[in-house]
This record gives structure tokens, sequence and C-alpha cells, in this order.
């Protein structure tokens, strides 16, 4: 059974996030790090590509920004996530052009199951950064909770577009084979 859950107008974005070009605030060190982990044998181990990507998209110039951050992720990860919604919702106020809070947020609207403010976290963040693997592949997620499976499968396939090394959705996406799917 489809939800009623608004999924088209963030389906779109990521539909045309190959064309979409970062927001002036996106360090230009993450083009080239993105060439890099496009390539099926990057030259340096994936993993280090990726923390690098990673660390950007967590930095920022404000100091007491970057510990903000911090602190809210320290309470998702321990379960506290009281304790991340204020954290997160200042850090979207104080600097709506920082994309990872945006993230964030969605990620803890996706955690306490809120999909549709999920949804339009989601939508901030590739509005600033089309190429955040993690946000179209959380929308991915989104999409398979309330069996939009098509477009579950596009948004894995997207996201596998921009980073190919996430085993975890080459998986998710086998399993999403018309064919697997059959058989269930």
């Amino acid at each position: 059974m489809l939800s009623s859950l608004p999924v088209d107008p963030v389906f779109q974005m990521i539909l045309e996030a190959p064309e979409r070009i970062p927001a002036d605030a996106m360090p230009s060190r993450l083009a080239g790090l993105f060439r890099e982990l496009s390539a099926q044998e990057p030259i340096r181990p994936v993993e280090d590509i990726e923390d690098q990507i990673w660390a950007l998209w967590f930095s920022h110039e404000d100091r007491l920004a970057e510990e903000t951050m911090a602190a809210a992720v320290d309470a998702l990860s321990s379960g506290e996530l009281q304790k991340a919604k204020p954290l997160l919702d200042h850090l979207v106020a104080k600097h709506p052009d920082w994309a990872e809070a945006w993230n964030k947020r969605a990620t803890l609207a996706f955690i306490e199951q809120r999909d549709a403010d999920s949804l339009l976290d989601i939508a901030q963040t590739l509005r600033l950064e089309p190429r955040h693997f993690g946000a179209i592949s959380g929308f991915g997620n989104i999409c398979l909770r309330n069996g939009h499976l098509n477009e579950a499968r596009a948004a894995f396939q997207i996201a596998l577009a921009i980073n190919p090394h996430m085993e975890e959705l080459r998986d998710m996406l086998e399993d999403l084979s018309p064919h697997n799917l059959m058989l269930h």
C-alpha cells in the first residue's frame, strides 16, 4: 500500500541531481573528491575519500556551530533524540546554508518516523548539496518504508552513481529488483 507521503517534489530534485550545481557555500575541494569517488577503482582507499567528503560537509567556519553539530551527532548516536532536536533546530535556523545541518535534522526525523518532516529537510539538503549521497539514500529508505518502491529503487541508483562504493545500497537494489520482489 502506498502512503500519501509527498515524495514527488523531492524525487524530482533527486532525478535532476546530476545536472544541479552545489550552493556556493559548498567547499570547492568537494568536486575533485567526488570525481575520485566515482571511479570504479579509486587510487586511494574509498573510506579515505568518503571520510574527507563527510569532514568537509561537517566543517563550518563558525567553531561554535561545529561544536553544536558534534553535540547533536553525539546525542543522535546515543539515542538522546530529545537532546539532538533543539541543537539541530538551532543550527538550521542560524546557518540555513549548511547542508549537513539539514541532513542531520532529516536523519533525526527519519529515526522518529516523521517522514514528511524528513523529506522537507532532505529537500533543503539537496538544494544546497545535490551530490549528498547520504540524503539521497535516506530518501530511498523513506520511500521503502512507505511502499514507494520505484522511487526507492531510482534514489538508490542515483546515490550509487554518485558513490558507487555503497555496498549496502547495492544489496537493497538487488532485493528491490522486480525478479526478487516476485519471489517474496
